[in-house]
């Protein structure tokens, strides 16, 4: 698996890659010091998260862990690091039809997103695609994410 940026030069290259694997992210670490400036940006400030020491005693994980929100969050760095598309006035995220948080993700590990193309919708502007996506934790057999995610492309300028 690759962590270079792919490339589409417009839609049609797109279509053309529904069902195959487009590319995988760099590596991304997770530190305490993005968990602890989350918690306080979303106001979700669990000791799981936040509080190494309790974390140490308490958690089952035996560390603190990323929110999932964070984790998820962090998507649209790691797609822009996997693709590219050429040729389009716009993309914007519009949302997601699955999100499941599989396994944790313990503070110091290092993430990257596996994508692959689901589906391809054509609009009247442009395109709807689904990009299947898995936030994957390194040396774990999990992912800490499965998703499908939603964007649109623009080929003009929406009004």
């Amino acid at each position: 698996m690759t962590s270079e940026r792919r490339t589409f030069r417009d839609i049609a290259e797109i279509e053309a890659a529904v069902g195959t694997h487009v590319g995988d992210s760099p590596w991304v670490t997770v530190t305490q010091k993005m968990i602890d400036d989350f918690a306080a940006v979303t106001h979700d400030e669990q000791w799981i998260h936040v509080d190494v020491e309790r974390a140490k005693r308490e958690s089952p994980f035996k560390t603190p862990i990323a929110h999932g929100f964070l984790t998820l969050s962090l998507l649209s760095h790691l797609m822009q690091s996997t693709v590219r598309t050429e040729n389009v006035a716009l993309s914007v995220n519009y949302g997601f039809e699955k999100v499941r948080f599989v396994s944790p993700v313990p503070v110091d590990s290092e993430v990257r997103a596996s994508v692959s193309v689901g589906e391809v919708k054509r609009t009247p502007e442009g395109a709807q695609v689904t990009w299947n996506v898995e936030i994957q934790v390194r040396g774990s057999d999990r992912p800490a994410v499965v998703a499908a995610w939603l964007g649109r492309i623009y080929t003009a300028r929406p009004t």
